[in-house]
């Protein structure tokens, strides 16, 4: 091989480039290249020997695992693992817990309607109710009985386990449904994350591949085991899939339940069998009664002690109850008193009435008291008690309140009362009504009388009202403490007001200044209201008077006077009837409370009627032997001539009887039926606008004011200008017609307007 040199000038660069020019001729040089190359293609190969080994071996151990992991995915997504027997238990189980679910939903909603009828009712007893809450009440009840119904229905429909039975063809389709559901919702959303990492960070990508190689190559060596597991244990349980041909109600159950079943008391004759009678239907209003003891056979029916185990005694007033014990008893109509224990608070007494329980020869007739023959401190009988203990009690010391709708035999009652003060030598009597005649049936022994006429009754007790005064300093001078001490020489003076809401608002006053002061001084009054709320006796005074009694009366008039509890403990003076012209019913009938030496306890007593030719013939003989003399006891408090004076203006003939007017406000209304024709009644809305027509100033002032609002408005005012007036004419809800709105009869209105003038 020749080499020759060559000196070249660059182009561009203007440098000298020594170039070597090799012969091919020359063999010396290439031989070692070769050796180079062979080399290296030896070791090449060698290479890839040895990594289709490894290969070999890898894949050996991963494609199986690939392969396993391959089968357990499949045998996941398609429920393998799950046989035909465990799919059709869980398809019946979830027709079972739908079954068992409408019923829990039924009994939870069954109890929340409960609950809030049990809250109504409460605050219907505490605060009484509006005409709206009544109907929202009424609705409830109603939807409850419907409700348990529907409840009590429900419960009698087995769970047909028979029809719950799925098919092979309904098994196949829940098992595609899941597999779809699997794959769609779990495989498709894992297999698109794990593609989207690697595409958007490859470095993810080249450390999950020898991650995923290994536990392929790990599962290769230890495959899993695909088989069937066993049936889990809470579809073993239920006896509805197990024994499927369980009847729903069994002859034992039928037997027990003919066991409780509730049946009348009024068929019963032994005390056993009436204890059996209450206690199945205690049981059957869902009471939980501990026991039933002291069953006693009364002339009208039947007394219980009941003993609860939870729960209260109260529960026997709830409206719904205490009418559906009254149906399975088979009671008369009101004919279930319930007691409740001031002692135990789980503990009532239970009356069941079955007939009238004041029969006459239980009442007996009204005693014979003398002429003074009796101290106003002594005891007197004034009638019985359903159990037949006497009605005793003293009108010593007593601020009474008796609360009785017209009928309700209020004016009896005080005229019983008054029969005992005038047979007293150490007690004097005086009469007021602003709107009758009181106790007039004892007249001539009544010291003092003023009936209707406002300027006398106010006169009398501004009179009583300086009397307190004098009598209190007397008390200081003799040192009698704190108490008048009440002789014959200083008689007490029992002072009987009826229809204290008639009174003018000015007598209102004095008189409530009267029940405040006068006790101490024994000047002791009795009065009588239709109603016992503070809008119509002015003050809320009720409460405070140490004696109540209670005739037949609304809700309200007994937690007015009574207290928020009264109604749950027993005092039911609302289930009392009032007499017609033609029935006496339960006129007469009280509960009482604060009178001295009687229990505190809602018992309901019947007071003797004292006949007006009793009272007129008792009367006179007092009269005859003659009234106690307040001359001594009046010179001492320097009163006498003011006491002569108040006797002249009572004695006067009320000559502006017969020529009164007609009160404007009631002479308003008749002028509306006037010009509507005279119809037979007409709606508040009805008379507005001609109210607005005679006085716009007066009777426009609700105009701004929604229908019902404007109505309500109107209608208080009316009922004030009218009792301010002294008439007595409440409206009245007209039932022939729709909603049965508030208004006015023109019977009514005609018979005011005769009892004015």
């Amino acid at each position: 091989m020749s080499t020759s040199r060559t000196t070249e000038v660059a182009p561009y660069e203007g440098e000298y480039v020594w170039a070597e020019v090799l012969d091919d001729e020359d063999p010396g040089p290439q031989k070692s290249h070769d050796d180079k190359l062979i080399n290296q293609g030896r070791k090449a190969a060698r290479a890839a020997r040895y990594a289709a080994t490894a290969a070999r071996a890898v894949a050996g151990q991963t494609l199986p695992g690939l392969r396993h992991v391959w089968a357990a995915t499949t045998h996941w997504t398609t429920l393998a693992y799950m046989s035909d027997e465990e799919i059709r238990r869980r398809m019946v189980k979830r027709h079972l817990d739908t079954y068992l679910e409408q019923r829990e939903d039924v009994t939870a909603h069954i109890t929340r309607l409960g609950k809030k009828a049990q809250k109504l009712t409460r605050d219907a007893i505490d605060f009484g109710l509006t005409a709206e809450e009544g109907r929202r009440l009424k609705d409830l009840g109603t939807e409850l009985k419907l409700r348990r119904t529907a409840g009590a229905a429900l419960a009698q429909i087995p769970f047909d386990i028979t029809a719950a039975q799925p098919t092979r063809e309904q098994i196949r389709r829940y098992r595609t449904v899941r597999a779809l559901g699997r794959f769609t919702g779990v495989l498709l959303p894992a297999g698109s994350a794990a593609l989207a990492i690697v595409l958007s960070a490859p470095a993810a990508g080249l450390v999950a591949v020898p991650v995923l190689a290994g536990a392929a190559w790990w599962l290769g060596r230890h495959p899993l085991a695909l088989t069937q597991r066993a049936l889990p244990a809470d579809l073993v349980g239920p006896r509805e899939l197990e024994r499927p041909d369980v009847p729903a109600v069994s002859t034992d159950e039928e037997a027990l339940r003919e066991e409780v079943k509730p049946f009348p008391i009024r068929d019963v004759a032994s005390c056993e069998d009436a204890r059996e009678a209450l206690r199945r239907a205690l049981v059957a209003q869902e009471c939980d009664i501990e026991e039933i003891t002291g069953v006693v056979r009364e002339p009208w029916g039947w007394t219980a002690r009941v003993v609860f185990a939870s729960g209260s005694p109260e529960e026997l007033t709830e409206t719904g109850t205490y009418r559906r014990l009254i149906t399975l008893l088979k009671l008369r109509r009101y004919g279930l008193l319930v007691e409740t224990d001031p002692e135990s608070g789980d503990t009532c007494t239970v009356r069941m009435i079955l007939t009238d329980p004041f029969t006459p020869e239980l009442v007996g007739p009204a005693p014979y008291r003398a002429p003074l023959s009796m101290s106003i401190t002594d005891l007197a009988e004034y009638g019985v008690a359903m159990d037949a203990t006497p009605l005793t009690f003293t009108l010593a010391g007593l601020m009474l309140l008796m609360v009785a709708d017209s009928g309700g035999g209020k004016s009896g009652v005080m005229l019983a009362m008054a029969e005992v003060a005038t047979a007293c030598y150490d007690a004097v009597t005086l009469n007021l009504d602003p709107a009758g005649t009181g106790i007039g049936d004892l007249a001539p022994a009544i010291t003092l009388s003023a009936c209707m006429d406002d300027e006398a009754i106010c006169a009398v007790l501004e009179f009583l009202l300086l009397w307190c005064s004098a009598r209190a300093r007397q008390r200081a001078r003799y040192g009698w403490g704190n108490k008048w001490r009440v002789s014959r020489e200083h008689p007490a003076v029992c002072v009987f007001g009826d229809e204290w809401p008639q009174l003018s608002e000015r007598a209102k006053k004095l008189l409530v200044r009267l029940l405040l002061l006068g006790r101490k001084e024994a000047i002791w009054v009795y009065a009588g209201s239709q109603y016992g709320t503070k809008d119509y006796l002015g003050e809320a005074i009720g409460p405070k008077l140490s004696a109540k009694l209670l005739g037949a009366c609304r809700r309200v008039d007994i937690t007015e006077l009574l207290g928020a509890g009264a109604v749950a403990e027993g005092y039911r003076a609302d289930l009392l009837q009032a007499a017609t012209h033609t029935q006496t019913n339960d006129a007469g009938q009280i509960y009482a409370t604060g009178l001295p030496g009687m229990p505190n306890k809602p018992t309901r007593y019947q007071v003797r009627e004292i006949t007006p030719e009793h009272a007129a013939r008792v009367a006179t003989e007092r009269r005859t032997a003659g009234l106690v003399d307040l001359t001594h006891t009046l010179t001492e408090a320097g009163l006498l001539d003011e006491w002569r004076a108040l006797q002249k203006l009572c004695a006067a003939p009320i000559t502006a009887t017969a020529e009164r007017e007609t009160p404007p406000i009631l002479q308003l209304l008749r002028d509306a039926f006037t010009k509507e024709d005279d119809p037979a009644f007409l709606t508040m809305d009805q008379i507005h606008p001609h109210l607005k027509a005679a006085d716009p100033d007066r009777w426009d002032a609700w105009d701004d004011r929604d229908d019902l609002s404007r109505l309500r408005e109107l209608g208080k005012a009316l009922s004030r200008s009218l009792r301010d007036a002294g008439v007595d004419l409440p409206s009245e809800r007209l039932k022939e017609l729709d909603g049965q709105p508030r208004g006015y009869r023109l019977a009514a209105i005609q018979d005011a307007i005769e009892a004015t003038s």
